[in-house]
């Protein structure tokens, strides 16, 4: 049986309105936990995507 891998990366704003990307792609569980650090840090606009395999978001 074939496990399928799925990559998440964040996208938010940061406190001083700086949008951002992440550098890295999550599983599931890791992205979740760092959406939930960002919110706790007072950032904004905080998405968890679907990403394929080596892609990255950008700052939108």
């Amino acid at each position: 049986m074939a496990i399928k891998m799925t990559n998440y990366v964040l996208t938010w704003t940061d406190t001083d309105g700086v949008k951002r990307a992440s550098a890295v792609s999550y599983d599931k569980a890791s992205a979740q936990d760092r959406a939930k650090r960002l919110d706790a840090e007072d950032c904004d606009d905080i998405v968890v995507s679907e990403a394929k395999p080596g892609e990255l978001p950008v700052p939108g």
